[in-house]
Parts: structure tokens; sequence; C-alpha cells
């Protein structure tokens, strides 16, 4: 006979079975209901009433029906419309623009102001800063053209320059007061070497004390100015007649008249690489510096222009002086690339002498050409006035401006 609790357990595990599936299938109706929900969600619908207003007949198509406007699409309004069958024939049809492909035509050049430079004779260190301002291109981008001249004669620079046939030129500070003293109008306006570079050179035989020494001698004068400013500054408080002494007139040529020529020496307007070129030469010399004998310490090498056409150069000048400032920094920072840079240019400049003196150039190059020392004017006009040259000194404005002060 069954146990009574075994028959029980039995009976429950029929009655799982059947109590799953039923449950099951009450289920299924609701859960297939959120399936499809989930999976087709209805179709949106825009209850709002659409209206497309009348545009009334396109123009030029006077006979298109009014219903014809509520069928063109967005687009096809935005398009021109066609020219009319009914216009008529000949009348003017409104060009359609198109776009042609060609290269622009060249922008041209703003106009460069032209500066004519004429150098006080060939090629030499000293230019340098002009030189390679020249040569760099920056003129260029600053609006300017500069054309370098090279004299003929060296009188000829500040003659050209007197009768306006040149726009500036390189001269020495002394030569600047005995053109004035004669009446030229020629001003200067930028300085590219501010120390003196004047200086007697002597056969070092020949040489005695110095310029106490030197009656009866005959010396070698490349400019009027060392003949008739700078000797007698050397001679005169020694008591030496301008007379007791032979002079040659020699150009620039010096080393050539010294070491070839019956001299005993020369008064050179540019004494720092001569006493090497004349050692080269088998030439032995002694220099004397003028400053230290009487002569007032001046400017070197200074740009001079012609004083009635200052204010019609006004602004070439004010971009020139910048670039020859500029190149002049440059040099003085780096030596051996502007050393480089020179002698492309000026291959004739690449000697030994002038290898020998390029430092020495570099340390007497003025890094401010605009700056005036109006001393140094009035100093050298007290000196032709002294020597007689000049009844009265002239006033700085006839001699100098400084063009960064303005």
């Amino acid at each position: 006979m069954p146990h009574p609790a075994a028959d029980a357990c039995g009976r429950r595990t029929r009655l799982a079975p059947l109590l799953v599936a039923l449950l099951l299938s009450s289920l299924s109706p609701a859960w297939a209901e959120t399936e499809a929900a989930l999976e087709a969600p209805p179709p949106l619908t825009l209850d709002s009433e659409v209206m497309v207003p009348d545009l009334g007949p396109s123009p030029g198509d006077e006979t298109a029906p009014a219903d014809d406007a509520t069928e063109t699409s967005a687009a096809q309004a935005t398009l021109p419309a066609s020219p009319s069958p009914n216009a008529e024939e000949g009348a003017p049809v409104a060009e359609v623009p198109s776009v042609v492909h060609a290269p622009p035509e060249p922008l041209e050049p703003p106009p460069l102001d032209t500066l004519t430079i004429m150098l006080d004779w060939y090629p030499s260190l000293h230019q340098a800063p002009l030189l390679l301002a020249a040569g760099n291109g920056l003129p260029r981008r600053e609006g300017l053209s500069l054309e370098i001249q090279r004299p003929a004669d060296p009188a000829a620079p500040l003659r050209l320059l007197g009768a306006g046939l040149v726009d500036l030129a390189l001269t020495h500070q002394p030569q600047l007061h005995l053109q004035v003293a004669r009446g030229k109008p020629l001003v200067r306006v930028a300085t590219l070497v501010d120390t003196p570079l004047a200086g007697l050179v002597m056969r070092e035989s020949r040489a005695g004390r110095g310029p106490e020494s030197l009656a009866g001698r005959r010396l070698g004068v490349a400019t009027e100015a060392a003949r008739d400013l700078l000797l007698p500054a050397l001679l005169l408080p020694h008591g030496i007649a301008v007379d007791e002494v032979a002079l040659a007139e020699t150009g620039f040529t010096l080393a050539t008249a010294l070491s070839e020529q019956d001299l005993d020496g020369v008064i050179t307007p540019v004494r720092l690489a001569l006493p090497r070129q004349l050692a080269d030469r088998g030439v032995a010399t002694r220099l004397f510096r003028l400053e230290e004998h009487g002569v007032p310490v001046h400017d070197g090498l200074i740009l001079v222009a012609n004083r009635d056409r200052l204010a019609r150069l006004r602004g070439p000048l004010d971009e020139l002086v910048a670039i020859l400032r500029d190149t002049t920094l440059w040099m003085i920072e780096e030596p051996d690339a502007a050393w480089d840079k020179l002698v492309a240019l000026e291959p004739t400049l690449d000697t030994p002498a002038n290898r020998d003196a390029w430092p020495a150039v570099l340390m007497r190059l003025s890094a401010q050409p605009a700056a005036l020392d109006a001393g140094r004017y009035r100093r050298m006009e007290a000196l032709l006035q002294e020597q007689g040259v000049i009844e009265a000194p002239h006033p700085l404005e006839q001699l100098a401006v400084d063009l960064g002060a303005e």
C-alpha cells in the first residue's frame, strides 16, 4: 500500500508543469503586444493643415494656370524663368554671368625712389656700410633704388653734387668746410666713419721728429683739404710756411706715388691701410695722426647732399640713413660674414692690407650715422677762420643737419 506522504508528493510533481504552462499562456498576448510596440512604432502624423500660397504665373508665362504654382517645388521656384515663347523677336536677352578661368593680371610694383650716390674714389673699406647696404637688397624692400657711381677724378663728386647731377656724394669733413667756404650749397646728412682717417705718412728714413721737421721736404697731397687746410694746420704752429714744403698732386694713388716717386711723405685721407700697402712694396713708413698735431678731431667720412634739394630728398634720405644704421650694426656684430659679403661684391678689396685693416675699420664706423656732433663742425670752422680762409664761421645749419633729430 502506498505511503500517503509519497502519494501527495507525486501529485504535486504532476501539477507543476501544468501550472507553468497555464501561466505562460496567460502572459503570451501581453508580451507579444509589448514586443510589437517596441519593434514597430506607430507612424507619425501631422495633424495641422498645410497652406501653400498662390504665387501666380511665373514672369514671362502669362498662360500658366494658378494651380501650377502649388505644384512647383522650392528648388524649381528659385530657378530663373525661361524666356517667354511669346516674347517679341529681337528683344534684348539678359546675359547670364559666367566664370572665366584665366590668371590674374600681374600687380605693378610701387615706384622706387632712386638715389644716385657718388663715391669719393674707388671702392674702399671705409665705404663698406654703403656698399653693403646697396648690395643686400634692403633698399628695394624699403622702396629705394641706390645707384652707386665711381668718379674718374677725386674732385668730381662734390663738383657734380653742386651742379645737381647726383643726389649724394661721399667726402671728408675738412673737404666739406672748404667747399662751403667757397659758396657751394653742400650739407652733411650722415656719417659713415666718425673718427679721423687723415694722416701724415713719412718714409721711415726721412720722418724726423714729426711735423716740425717738414721744412724742405717734398710731400704728396691727395685733396684740396690736405693742401689748403690740413698741411697749414701742421706747419704754422711750428713756424713753417707752406711754401717751405714742395708739394705734388698724387690723387688717391698714394701707395704708388710714395713708392715710385721721390717723395718724403704723403698726407692721406685714408691712413689705416696705407702703411701695410707700402710695407708690401718694401717701403718702411711712420704714421703721424693729424689730431695729435693741431688738427681738430673730425668725421672721417661723411655723406653730403645739395642743400637746395634737401627738402625734396628728405623722405628717401630718412630711409637710407636707417638702412645704413642697420647695416653698420650688422657689420659690427658679424664681422666675418660682413667681410665675405663685401669682397664678394667688390673683389678688388680682397687684399692682405685690407684684411689686416678690417678690424680697425669696423671700430671706426658710425653706429648712428644720423647723429651729429655739432662741436666738431664749429671747431673746424674756427680753424679755417684762424688760418684766414673765412672771415667768420658759418652757421651750423649751412654745414650739417641731424636727420634723426627732426
